[in-house]
């Protein structure tokens, strides 16, 4: 059997897809049972999945207010950080001998309604901590070829950038972000605008939130504003 041992040596964000994209470095070793021995593989059909393990790293003060719909309060951390879902690729490796390089396309979303989007959002500097998960195929062998799997326990550890996240972000959604709606709440939004006639989104959106606040009345000072409260031990008078 041939043993393969992955390794990624870096990313970046692609600046000429037409969506969202991340573009990993793998690194990609095939050796034999003696020791240095390189095998030929002359074309590897690998599956890639990439999960973010959130409790392999450190947060601040506004990362975790940011992280709190995900994993709740602090206190609850030692149980709430569990690995979540980012990615799941194939790629296609062709011939090689011993060792190679090749590109893992992962096509990205800013959709905030996504666990893993939400997390990379919220994180405002260091390195998002991912497990790369391998399994496939492999066709091997010097003279002809043998068919082998991949075995299930490949895997290779990756600290992104988060500027990696951002820039990605950035190159596509300069400067704002956008929301999914349902169709009849896009209807009843778009209708908004038209009878006010609103030049834009960001006008619409800023509109009903200045109507929300003016509609709010200002809070009230009870009645017992700067009295002194008997204490809840204490009996009261009849």
């Amino acid at each position: 059997m041939t043993d393969f041992t992955f390794a990624c040596t870096g990313v970046r964000a692609d600046p000429y897809a037409a969506g969202p994209t991340l573009v990993f470095r793998l690194r990609i070793t095939a050796t034999g049972d003696a020791p240095g021995e390189t095998v030929r593989v002359h074309a590897l059909a690998l599956r890639c999945q990439i999960r973010i393990e959130p409790a392999r790293r450190g947060y601040g003060t506004g990362e975790a207010a940011a992280l709190h719909d995900l994993f709740g309060e602090r206190a609850r951390w030692g149980t709430t950080l569990q690995p979540l879902q980012f990615a799941q690729v194939a790629v296609m490796v062709p011939s090689f001998t011993g060792e190679t390089e090749t590109d893992v396309v992962v096509p990205c979303t800013y959709d905030m309604d996504i666990a893993s989007g939400r997390y990379l959002s919220a994180l405002e500097d260091g390195e998002a901590p991912l497990l790369m998960l391998f399994s496939g195929t492999a066709f091997t062998g010097a003279g002809g070829f043998h068919v082998e799997p991949v075995p299930w326990d490949r895997e290779a550890p990756f600290r992104m950038p988060a500027e990696v996240w951002r820039e990605m972000v950035e190159q596509h959604f300069p400067g704002c972000g956008w929301l999914r709606l349902p169709r009849d709440t896009m209807a009843d939004l778009l209708a908004y605008r038209s009878r006010h006639a609103l030049a834009s989104w960001e006008a619409t959106v800023r509109a009903l939130l200045d109507t929300a606040a003016a509609a709010q009345p200002p809070p009230e000072d009870p009645a017992w504003a700067g009295a002194v409260l008997p204490r809840a031990v204490e009996r009261t008078a009849p």
